[in-house]
C-alpha cells in the first residue's frame, strides 16, 4: 500500500504546488476537505482491492481534467491561465478583487 500512498502525495504536491494560485477564492477549510476526502475515499478503497486504487488515484486526475477544460471552453475561459480573471472570479463566485 506505501506506492498507493507515494501517488496521492506526488498528486497532492504537484496539485497543491501548480494550481493552487487559481483556488484564491476558496475557503482554505473547503480545500483541506477536499484533499482529505481524495486520502479517505484512497484508503477505503484499499480494502477492496489494490486495482480500484489505482483507478481511483490516477482515473481522479483524469476525470478532472477533462470536465475543467470543458468548463473552461464552453465559458470562454482559458484553461491554462484562467483569463479573463475577472470573468473567472464571477463565474466561480467570488467577490470581485480590489485593485
Amino acid at each position: 500500500m506505501s506506492l498507493e500512498w507515494f501517488l496521492c502525495a506526488v498528486i497532492i504536491a504537484i496539485g497543491s504546488t501548480a494550481f493552487g494560485h487559481f483556488e484564491r477564492g476558496t475557503s482554505l477549510p473547503k480545500r483541506l476537505a477536499r484533499w482529505f476526502g481524495f486520502l479517505l475515499i484512497t484508503g477505503l478503497l484499499s480494502f477492496v482491492g489494490r486495482p480500484w486504487t489505482f483507478v481511483w488515484i490516477l482515473g481522479l486526475p483524469g476525470i478532472g481534467t477533462t470536465f475543467h477544460l470543458w468548463w473552461c471552453l464552453s465559458h470562454g475561459i482559458n484553461p491554462l491561465t484562467a483569463e479573463p480573471k475577472e470573468k473567472y472570479s464571477q463565474l466561480r463566485g467570488w467577490a470581485e478583487e480590489k485593485k
